[in-house]
């Protein structure tokens, strides 16, 4: 069975960091691009950024561009999230998707707060 574990979240205040990590099980990790995805407080979810299967090419949002940045360890079958700078609108529950949705994370509360 696909397992995907994020942790990492927290709450923080604004301007402060985070630093997301996705653990991925039971599949072959290094052959998948992989999203992160949140969804805010009473709104739907919103892609993120994906990062390839070799971790060469990567997109962000426009929103989180120069705060946000994607990551993978394919011998370590994680990826991760490093959030910088974080904004109040950046409150989510963040998920952890294979390419095409197929797989998902139960998802890491980030809460942004003074």
């Amino acid at each position: 069975e696909v397992q995907l574990v994020e942790s990492g979240g927290g709450l923080v205040q604004p301007g402060g960091s985070l630093r997301l990590s996705c653990a991925a099980s039971e599949f072959t990790f290094s052959t998948y691009a992989m999203n992160w995805v949140r969804q805010a407080p009473g709104k739907g979810l919103e892609w993120v950024s994906e990062i390839n299967n070799g971790g060469s090419s990567i997109e962000l949002i426009d929103s989180v561009k120069g705060r946000f940045t994607i990551s993978r360890d394919n011998a370590k079958n994680t990826l991760y999230l490093q959030m910088n700078s974080l904004k109040l609108e950046d409150t989510a529950v963040y998920y952890c998707v294979t390419e095409g949705g197929d797989f998902w994370g139960q998802g890491t509360q980030v809460i942004v707060s003074s």
